[in-house]
């Protein structure tokens, strides 16, 4: 992809990429803002902010956004994360100035009307219940926290009940007006246009919107882990899961790499962004030892790349009959493995293949190429996105051996165990415990 970066003159940083291998362009719009920049009392609110800016202005009352981004033949959606709030439309290529005039509009003029504030805070309750219907949510949720004493990172993007329950409107209307601006913001355009024309009505929409103040540094460094923490909890249903979180590194951390290659070893390649499924992952060594062994009917892996040091994260679903206790034991043994024994160099040559592969298949379309320069300007830059092949080809069998070493000791996990009513209790704690 060949790309241009420009800052307009109110900070705003804008992406272009030209593909005219098809009659069709996504814009994207992304701040520098999310789960990540909450404190208690106001945990979930850019999510909450997210929705209201589906709920209409005066140029685009509410449910005309839906109705004019159909009717063109196009696709539209919003979501937050931990490190940003982003919005994008996919449409035909000479229909895209409806984008960029809804985008400008709702970072300068959305209404957050109140009653519509007190709807939207029965629907957004109701998601974070159906989430605690799902005992996968539960236990992540305190696997994350008990890994996160101090960083952000510690709550759910979704945020907590009490919060959810008593953020108030105008909270909100301050977290938009703080955060919603031109200098906290990117916007990336790909597909079938004219760079400079493109520019150009980007600066003529985006260009005369006020700067805001934006988000305040993060001064919250997580510390070191000095033991292993776990988590037990106890739920309905017969069927138990085991969550294990390894603190990693960020995505510009040049460790990331072989990571990610240490990753699609244990776990398989996972889907590199959130319109991607993961492929099958029948060859890792997780899988083999987990799954065909039928102590667990699943395992998964992520290592998704943000801003700050994160989590690797390896779970799994017990078979019936099978308690987390007894597929934690099976997994400690290929983790032992793979710390004591280096990988062969097919292995590694594999690992990176299907790596790429996954990586290569996540950018096919324009939505996802316009997705991934946004999202690697957020986490990295747009750099880290365009070495990204590079930079997995560049890994070796050391590499990998290195980072095991560094990341995959028990002192710096911990272990989340799920048992459903008819489980069987778990090991002991040991380590920094942190039972629920």
């Amino acid at each position: 992809m060949a790309i241009e970066k420009h800052i307009l003159d109110n900070g705003l940083t804008v992406l272009l990429s030209e593909s005219h291998r098809a009659p069709v362009t996504t814009f994207w719009i992304w701040y520098r803002v999310g789960s990540r920049n909450e404190v208690p009392g106001i945990t979930g609110i850019a999510h909450w902010a997210e929705h209201m800016l589906f709920k209409g202005s005066q140029a685009f009352p509410k449910g005309q956004i839906d109705k004019q981004i159909a009717r063109n033949g196009g696709v539209m959606n919003g979501f937050t994360w931990m490190d940003f709030t982003t919005f994008f439309e996919t449409l035909p290529a000479d229909r895209i100035d409806l984008a960029l005039r809804i985008e400008s509009d709702r970072m300068a003029n959305a209404l957050f009307d109140p009653e519509e504030v007190a709807l939207e805070r029965t629907v957004i309750i109701s998601e974070r219940q159906g989430a605690e219907n799902q005992p996968t949510f539960l236990l992540g949720e305190e696997v994350v926290a008990a890994a996160f004493r101090v960083h952000p990172y510690h709550h759910e993007t979704i945020g907590d009940m009490c919060d959810l329950e008593t953020i108030s409107h105008e909270q909100l209307w301050r977290h938009y007006g703080s955060y919603y601006g031109p200098n906290n913001a990117i916007a990336a355009a790909v597909g079938d246009f004219d760079a400079p024309r493109m520019l150009e009505r980007i600066d003529a929409l985006f260009g005369p919107l006020m700067t805001r103040p934006g988000p305040q540094p993060i001064h919250r460094p997580e510390p070191p882990q000095r033991g292993e923490r776990r988590v037990n909890l106890a739920g309905p249903g017969s069927t138990s899961y085991l969550q294990v979180a390894y603190h990693v590194p960020a995505a510009s951390d040049p460790d990331f790499f072989p990571m990610a290659v240490l990753s699609t070893i244990l776990t398989g390649a996972s889907g590199m962004n959130l319109f991607s499924g993961s492929p099958p992952n029948r060859t890792s060594r997780l899988y083999k030892a987990l799954v065909e062994t039928e102590l667990a009917a699943s395992v998964s892996g992520g290592l998704p790349p943000t801003l700050d040091p994160y989590l690797y994260r390896i779970a799994a679903t017990a078979r019936s009959g099978k308690t987390p206790g007894q597929v934690e034991e099976a997994l400690d043994t290929e983790i032992e493995r793979v710390l004591k024994e280096p990988i062969s160099a097919e292995e590694l040559e594999t690992a990176i293949k299907q790596t790429k592969a996954q990586f290569a298949y996540s950018s096919e379309s324009v939505t996802n190429q316009g997705y991934w320069l946004g999202y690697s300007s957020v986490v990295a830059d747009i750099g880290w996105f365009e070495t990204f092949l590079s930079n997995l080809e560049a890994v070796t069998v050391d590499e990998v051996q290195r980072v095991a070493s560094a990341y995959l000791e028990p002192r710096n996990r911990t272990v989340g165990h799920y048992l459903g009513q008819a489980g069987a209790a778990g090991p002991g704690l040991s380590g920094e415990e942190a039972t629920v």
